[in-house]
């Protein structure tokens, strides 16, 4: 006989792991998919609902016996579960004889009126800026948050494909995931450690980031970065969601009654509190929406638990499932806290079912939450860098302290995964591989080099003809207190070899002064930017584009020089000053002509304008992040606005310059998140130049004769057709992301998304400089938008193939001007959710 104690254990061991796991579809008796079912265990407060599919996956911890499923207009159906798990089961709802007024039912379409769910989510509304955080003047906690990707629906025969030969042994331990029942690999891990301080009395809130850990790539500050912007903080009370540049309704939103349908599912004690529980789920397909449920307090209207999962229909790419849930903690009788906050994000490139991709899975927990301790404005402006590697990049003791939830099996057997991986050459090239298309470069490592960027090496325009480039740049490490950088270039038709190469230093970390200079001698398209900064190397896509409307032989021979100083006093509050020596004329002088009239010169006439300018400049980005500490920082995100004021003076006789003038420019960059309704980008520009100066000075209105959709530039204008000394510019495009489309039967499977496009310009040009520039004006008459505002409008639909958009852009005025375009069609690609 075996030992009993040994029986004993074993029944143990089944207790503590009892868990319960069903998935399958739910349809009815025409054998049609039920979308939104309710799926439930019996006599107890876990459930889901099926998806726009009549699909469910759910599971438990605990052990449940029967699962019910019900749907309005159908009887209720009760399933005896004969094992923990269950997978693939099919559930045919039958429909009822009789509606039962004792039965709660969940689905179909709710009315807005005489709805006990709606009375609810009515006293949320009033309540909603009482509950958490929001009832204390200042409030400080701990944030710890873990992100994790892996890989999804592995099966054999991935396992067998030829890009695994040889990694096969990161398939030995394989889990399932408890949201969609897939089996899933781990494959990267970022944990980060933050103190969170805010103050509701002045609006302010910082997030001091202590230590920062993922496996394998502790200084790639790229993943970092898009760590960071994929996965941003939001609050399920506020009346839109931001997830993945899109906004999502929220389901205790204002506007909710008009997006979702609600209902009350029950009622129970949850940790002493008597809650609510509601089921939600949309009213229409094809919109930025969420289904679930959430529990709420009886007395506070505060939100105990809540989960939202992204409908199959809703206008986002790249992302197959979403799936989110909120617990609250109960601090009193009238304080819910946020505890934990879990997001799981399936990306794929299909939605079917059984297409394969990457889980994306964040994990935030909140705990040591500190009150009314009142601090400083100043506290909140001054801030170091908040992803500093150097300084957050920290040892197993930090974390081993600061973890507020431990790692589970799969979670710290990534660490050890990916340092094996990194051992295996095979991974290597991989990694290799995906870094160069990323970053363009690629990287020379016992040089301390970077060979790049690949996407500039070949070019056209009708001065060059073919054109190749080669350039590189020192790199030592992401955070490099010097970089020089350089390129060499070669047309085929001019048979001429062009350069460029600049350098930049830190000088000072706390208030970012940088010294930066160098020399470019090329060929540029200018006047494609109103407001453009002097970047040595920079160089536009006009001047290089195989495909162009009319003739693109406006171009200008370059030599440019400068050196800048540059310094952050403020966090986002960049000052710089500097000096540029420039030569310009033109590289096709039978097309286009640079010249202007000149006293000094034996013919009356002078071909090249030399030009000594003082420039200084003010860029302020109130909300932008950045990771680094280098001479070169990373973004982390593109929700800010730009501010830009710049002052040029330019002055003759230093080095020969050849005239004196000021001219200034002012510009306002801001994107809006307007809800539901998608996003705003607006910009205003404005410019005036005090002196007389020839062509190759002013402020030329910037058109556009490629084919790329290129926001800034006016599509149907050629370059130099409108020049001015004074101008005033606006620029309006707004994208609905599928908001109107939604709405159209035979659009509605197509995800397309619509953007509207507005922009305007008016300007004058002095009788002065138009007699200045009088040789020039045999080729390129001068003339501004004075008579009247010149305006554009476009029409676009994004999202073809989720990869294209294309733009239908119409002249709005100036139709008497020679060979205008009235209409022009452009385009662009990119990966966009």
């Amino acid at each position: 006989m075996k030992n009993p104690f040994f029986y004993f254990l074993l029944f143990l061991f089944g207790v503590i792991n009892a868990q319960t796991k069903v998935s399958g579809i739910v349809i009815d008796e025409g054998g049609e998919p039920v979308a939104f079912a309710n799926v439930f265990f019996k006599n107890s407060t876990e459930g889901t609902i099926t998806n726009d599919n009549g699909r469910f996956y759910m599971e438990s911890d605990g052990n449940h016996q029967v699962l019910v499923v019900s749907f309005i207009g159908y009887e209720n159906q009760e399933i005896e579960l004969t094992s923990s798990v269950t997978y693939d089961m099919e559930i045919k709802l039958l429909e009822a004889a009789q509606q039962l007024n004792e039965v709660v039912l969940i689905s179909g379409k709710q009315s807005k009126k005489n709805n006990p769910a709606v009375d609810i989510l009515k006293k949320i509304w009033a309540k909603k800026r009482e509950n958490g955080i929001r009832k204390f003047d200042q409030y400080a906690f701990d944030k710890y948050e873990k992100v994790e990707f892996d890989l999804n629906t592995i099966d054999s025969a991935l396992i067998k494909k030829k890009i695994f030969k040889g990694l096969e042994f990161v398939f030995q331990d394989l889990d399932t995931s408890r949201i969609t029942g897939k089996t899933y690999l781990p494959i990267f891990l970022n944990e980060t450690f933050s103190k969170v301080y805010g103050d509701n009395v002045l609006k302010e809130e910082k997030e001091d980031v202590l230590g920062n850990k993922n496996s394998g790539f502790e200084n790639n500050q790229a993943i970092i970065a898009f760590v960071q912007d994929l996965y941003q903080s939001y609050d399920i009370y506020d009346n839109y969601l931001k997830f993945f540049d899109k906004s999502f309704t929220s389901p205790l939103s204002r506007t909710g009654v008009d997006t979702y349908n609600y209902a009350l599912r029950d009622s129970a004690f949850i940790d002493n509190k008597w809650c609510y529980n509601i089921v939600y789920y949309p009213r229409r397909k094809n919109e930025l929406t969420f289904k679930g449920d959430f529990w709420v307090n009886d007395s506070t209207w505060a939100i105990k638990n809540i989960n939202l999962q992204v409908t199959k229909s809703a206008n986002i790419n790249w992302v197959k499932e979403i799936y989110i849930e909120q617990d609250f903690e109960v601090v009193n009788d009238s304080l819910f806290l946020l505890k934990r906050d879990y997001m799981l994000s399936d990306f794929s490139f299909q939605k079917k079912e059984e297409s394969r991709g990457v889980y994306g899975k964040r994990t935030t927990v909140y705990d040591n939450y500190v009150f009314d301790q009142k601090r400083p404005k100043e506290f909140y402006r001054k801030e170091i860098n908040p992803l500093d590697i150097n300084l957050i990049v920290k040892d197993d003791d930090f974390w081993e302290k600061n973890r507020l939830e431990s790692l589970n099996k799969d979670e710290a057997g990534i660490y050890k995964l990916l340092d094996t991986l990194k051992t295996v050459p095979k991974f290597k090239s991989y990694y290799n591989l995906v870094s160069v298309l990323g970053s363009g470069y690629v990287e020379v490592d016992k040089w301390n080099l970077d060979i790049g960027n690949i996407y500039d090496v070949f070019g056209y325009n009708d001065a060059e003809g073919p054109r190749v480039r080669l350039g590189a740049r020192t790199y030592f490490g992401q955070n490099d207190l010097w970089r020089i950088e350089g390129y060499a270039a070669y047309g085929f038709t001019d048979k001429k070899v062009k350069h460029g190469i600049s350098g930049k230093i830190l000088l000072d970390k706390k208030t970012r002064l940088i010294v930066s200079g160098g020399n470019r001698r090329d060929i540029e398209q200018l006047g494609v930017s109103l407001t453009a900064t002097n970047d040595v190397l920079g160089r536009s896509v006009a001047s290089s584009s195989l495909l162009t409307v009319g003739a693109n032989n406006r171009l200008t021979n370059i030599n440019l020089s400068a050196l800048n100083f540059e310094m952050e006093p403020i966090t986002n509050f960049r000052v710089a000053i500097g000096g540029t020596f420039r030569t310009l004329n033109s590289a096709l002088p039978n097309d286009f002509s640079l010249d202007y009239v000149d006293a000094d010169s034996p013919t009356g006439v002078s071909s090249e304008i030399s030009q000594f300018d003082f420039n200084t400049l003010i860029i302020y980005t109130p909300g932008k992040k950045t990771i680094g500490y280098g001479v070169e920082r990373r973004d982390v995100n593109d929700t800010y606005s730009t501010l830009l004021l710049n002052y040029t003076k330019g002055i003759d006789g230093i080095m020969d310059s050849d005239f004196d003038y000021s001219k200034l420019q002012f510009s306002y960059s801001r994107p809006w998140q307007l809800g539901g309704f998608g996003r705003l980008l607006s910009t205003v520009e404005l410019g005036k130049t005090f002196g007389e100066v020839p062509l190759g000075l002013l402020s030329v209105v910037p058109g556009n004769q490629t084919f790329f959709s290129n926001y800034g530039t006016f599509p149907n204008l050629d370059f130099y057709e409108f020049v001015t000394d004074t101008y005033a510019a606006v620029h309006l495009e707004h994208n609905f992301n599928g908001r109107l489309f939604s709405r159209i039967p035979f659009l509605r499977k197509m995800n397309l998304r619509e953007i509207i496009g507005l922009r305007g310009v008016w300007g004058d040009l002095s009788d002065d400089n138009i007699a200045l520039s009088a040789p020039a004006t045999i080729n390129t008459p001068l003339r501004a938008p004075s008579e009247k505002i010149y305006y554009e409008y476009s029409f676009g639909v994004g999202n073809i193939f989720k990869i294209f958009r294309i733009d239908f852009n119409f002249r709005g005025n100036y139709l008497d001007n020679p060979d205008a375009r009235r209409f022009g069609v452009t385009g662009t690609f990119g990966f966009n959710f």
